[in-house]
C-alpha cells in the first residue's frame, strides 16, 4: 500500500471509530508495524489533521474534519452497490427511490476507471420467497423514528388476534419474510416486534418518547440479540 493511501486509510479508520482507537488495532488492520502507525499519525497531526490521543490510550478524529468525497476503493464501491441492491429488493417505495437516486449521484461524479466497477458490480441481492404486502406506509415509521414520535397501531398477531397498541419505534429489521418494527410497547411495558404486513392501520402521534432512541436500541440489543444466536433473528420475523 502506498503511503498516501495508508494515511487516508488511517483517517477513515478514525472517522468510523466512536471512541479512542488504539494504534495497535490500526497497525493490525493495515498490516504494518506499530512504529509506522505512530509515525504516520504524527505526520497527519503535523499537517493539521485534528487527531487527538496518545500512545497506549488511543486516537480520535475531531468532528468537523473530512477528506475529499468519493475517494472509494473498489471494495467500498462494491459494498455500496450490494447494499443498494438489497434496498431495491426489500425496501419500501421511498427507500427504493432513494437507492436509485443515490446510485445516480455517486455514478455521476466517479472517475471513469471506477464507474464500471460501481455500476457493473457482480454482486446481487437474490430474491427468495414471496414478498409481503403492507397496508401502511413504512416511510411514516421511519419518519416517526427520526422524530422520536409514538405510533398508534391496529395490529393482528400471527393467530389473527386484533389489538391496539401505542409503541415507540426504535428500529426496522428487513428480513426475507417480512419487515419488522422493533419497539417499546406501552401495553406490554416491554420491547416487542411488529411485522409491518400485520398492521391494519397506523397513526403518527404528536407525542414524543423518551429516552433517546439510540439508548432504547442499545438496551434492546443487549436483551434480544446475542452474537451467533440465529434464533434471535428468526423469532423477530415470525
Amino acid at each position: 500500500m502506498r503511503r498516501a493511501d495508508r494515511l487516508l486509510q488511517i483517517i477513515q479508520i478514525l472517522r468510523r471509530a466512536r471512541r479512542p482507537y488504539p494504534a495497535s488495532a490500526i497497525a493490525e488492520e493495515l498490516e504494518v508495524s506499530l512504529r509506522t502507525i505512530y509515525r504516520d499519525i504524527a505526520d497527519l497531526a503535523g499537517n493539521r489533521v485534528p487527531i487527538r490521543g496518545e500512545a497506549g490510550v488511543g486516537y480520535i478524529l475531531e468532528d468537523g474534519y473530512d477528506v475529499p468525497p468519493l475517494m472509494f476503493t473498489a471494495a467500498e464501491l462494491e459494498a455500496i452497490m450490494l447494499g443498494m441492491r438489497m434496498v431495491q429488493e426489500r425496501g419500501d417505495d421511498e427507500l427504493k427511490l432513494g437507492a436509485r437516486d443515490a446510485i445516480a449521484k455517486i455514478a455521476a461524479v466517479l472517475p471513469d476507471h471506477l464507474k464500471s466497477t460501481f455500476i457493473d458490480a457482480p454482486l446481487y441481492a437474490a430474491e427468495y420467497g414471496p414478498k409481503t404486502t403492507d397496508r401502511i406506509d413504512v416511510a411514516q415509521i421511519r419518519f416517526a423514528m427520526r422524530e422520536q414520535r409514538k405510533l398508534k397501531l391496529a395490529y393482528r398477531d400471527e393467530n389473527d388476534v386484533a389489538s391496539e397498541r401505542i409503541i415507540w419505534p426504535i428500529s426496522i429489521g428487513y428480513f426475507r419474510a417480512a419487515r419488522v418494527v422493533v419497539s417499546w410497547c406501552e401495553l406490554r411495558v416491554d420491547f416487542r416486534h411488529f411485522r409491518t404486513d400485520r398492521i391494519d392501520t397506523m397513526d403518527v402521534l404528536e407525542e414524543r418518547y423518551r429516552p433517546r432512541r439510540a439508548t432504547l436500541y442499545a438496551d434492546w440489543w443487549k436483551l434480544h440479540i446475542r452474537p451467533g444466536d440465529e434464533k434471535s433473528s428468526a423469532q423477530m420475523s415470525r
